[in-house]
């Protein structure tokens, strides 16, 4: 493994531009062992050898690096916590300090599931107590194609596990064999390609001076390098408002904790 990870790290950057050591060398191998059963190699250096020869091969495994499955409402605990404590502690903040607008930022939104989640706790906040929200989200991924899928809001029967009866009723409208986010509740988010290892910007250039009341980067930490995991991090941290959150993933909390963040509630991978 060792042995073939310079040569294809050496190979992408020069060919693509695309510099795969920023990736944790366990997924990196799992990523290279799938794709040689994928394309039938029977060793690290016959798929080495095809990744020399053939682009698109090499197209298929940078490919294979964006990890993007998500579905609605993924961590139960996570989204309880943030119905039922921090979006109404936000609430309670944005008028102590008499800010109009609640600020979020999906990082590595994928197809969106993660923030039109947000944005249905939001929309039913906001009926509950009777009273319009201002809120703004912006859904950030580095890949094109994915802020597409998102855009258009168009999903499968199985990324909506997590979605309750009465939210299907509410918030989706069935096409086909799919279903299809309502039109409102795209109204206050703003979805835009974002590099979060960029070193020119600190937040998505559209939310222009960032300070978030929530920052969402789950299910992506564990994808890096230390290094680059605290880059990322420290990204997030920075562009928080003086009372905002950040929620990672279970998997991911105790890279949280070991940087000196505070889990608001246990398990909930919500910190301050």
């Amino acid at each position: 493994m060792k042995k073939m990870n310079i040569p294809i790290s050496e190979l992408l950057l020069e060919r693509h531009g695309v510099d795969i050591s920023k990736y944790d060398a366990g997924f990196l191998n799992k990523s290279i062992q799938k794709r040689k059963i994928e394309t039938l190699c029977d060793s690290d250096n016959s798929y080495f050898d095809l990744v020399r020869q053939d682009k698109s091969e090499s197209k298929h495994f940078i490919s294979s690096l964006s990890v993007s499955y998500s579905e609605f409402f993924r961590n139960s605990l996570s989204f309880s916590v943030l119905e039922k404590i921090i979006i109404p502690s936000i609430m309670l903040d944005r008028v102590r300090i008499k800010r109009k607008e609640i600020r979020i930022w999906s990082a590595a939104c994928a197809a969106g599931q993660e923030t039109y989640s947000l944005a249905i706790l939001l929309k039913e906040f906001s009926q509950a107590i009777g009273e319009k929200i201002n809120f703004r989200i912006f859904a950030t991924d580095q890949s094109e194609l994915q802020i597409k899928e998102a855009k258009a809001g168009i999903y499968t029967e199985s990324t909506l596990n997590n979605v309750t009866l009465r939210r299907h009723k509410n918030w989706f409208s069935k096409i086909g064999d799919n279903y299809k986010i309502n039109e409102d509740l795209k109204e206050n988010i703003d979805f835009s390609v974002f590099d979060l290892l960029s070193d020119y910007h600190t937040s998505p250039p559209s939310s222009i001076f960032g300070e978030f009341d929530l920052v969402i980067c789950a299910n992506l930490l564990f994808y890096y390098q230390p290094a680059f995991r605290s880059k990322i991090i420290n990204k997030a941290s920075h562009c928080l408002s003086s009372n905002g959150f950040i929620l990672t993933s279970e998997t991911e909390r105790e890279f949280l904790l070991s940087a000196g963040f505070q889990e608001v509630y246990p398990q909930s991978a919500i910190f301050k």
